[in-house]
């Protein structure tokens, strides 16, 4: 592919994979557009002569003006990485509808939004769609079935976009982490605790279901290496359809197709406590 400077949007740059993603493009000499719900959260990004906007994915309206701005700023966009996202921890029998939609209107719907909002101005670059999805979707495990539902679905729409949009010179890359430093593990254990009632059928188990939430920071990669791997893929004319990077990313991907499934439901009612309930 062209070594020319390159358009970049990223979404839920705060923190971690996305926050990595910008000062990765950015030093590849790309003009990268750094976006987050909170502007201020972007403040050394902007100092460093990162464009910044404030975008909330859950507001079609900022998604639109995000889009116009750079189109008339640039008439084009290389890159769109659909990074924000939200984990939505506990039970799904108890879980709150409000939170349950939440989760697929942050993983599913903004991701869809994005690319439909931004495709004429990827399809006149040539351009390539970054979907940050995750290796739950791959192997769901008790306590983040929300998530891991999410997850899948937008791994799934993402394979039909790679096929479809193929024919308009439009790259697809599903990247799948395993174990990434970030505050993602925090913002998991703040979802259990809006989740879980004190007279919840699970209470008793609140340990495991918190050690879930905090199951992608046990020994994790690094973003700004994860970062490296998945600019180097938005260089390639054939990109890897999906990206596997991370402390369980391969291993768990393998675990879900070799095990029978009771073998597994097995293994993780163990892993989780559920044994000790009912």
């Amino acid at each position: 592919m062209s070594s020319r400077n390159r358009v970049v949007l990223i979404t839920g740059c705060s923190s971690g994979i996305g926050l990595a993603l910008a000062w990765t493009f950015q030093a590849q000499g790309d003009t990268v557009y750094a976006t987050a719900r909170r502007p201020e959260s972007l403040s050394q990004l902007a100092d460093a002569g990162i464009k910044t906007l404030a975008l909330d994915v859950l507001q079609p309206a900022q998604i639109d003006q995000v889009i116009e701005t750079i189109g008339k700023e640039t008439g084009r966009l290389d890159v769109l990485v659909n990074n924000a996202g939200y984990a939505a921890i506990g039970p799904v029998a108890e879980m709150p509808m409000a939170q349950l939609r939440r989760e697929f209107d942050t993983n599913v719907m903004a991701p869809m939004a994005l690319v439909q909002a931004a495709r004429y101005l990827l399809r006149s670059a040539q351009g390539c769609v970054v979907q940050i999805g995750s290796v739950s979707a791959t192997l769901t495990t008790p306590f983040a079935g929300a998530y891991c539902a999410s997850k899948a679905a937008l791994h799934n729409l993402s394979d039909a976009l790679r096929m479809e949009l193929a024919p308009f010179g439009i790259r697809v890359i599903i990247v799948a982490p395993g174990a990434i430093r970030s505050n993602f593990g925090e913002a998991s254990s703040r979802s259990m605790n809006e989740t879980l009632a004190n007279d919840s059928w699970y209470a008793p188990v609140r340990g495991a279901i918190t050690a879930r939430a905090r199951a992608s920071q046990e020994n994790p990669s690094s973003a700004e290496e994860l970062a490296q791997v998945i600019v180097r893929e938005t260089r390639k004319s054939m990109p890897r359809p999906v990206v596997r990077f991370g402390k369980g990313s391969r291993f768990l991907f393998l675990l879900k197709r070799l095990i029978p499934e009771r073998r597994l439901d097995t293994i993780l009612k163990r892993k989780f406590q559920l044994n000790r309930l009912g």
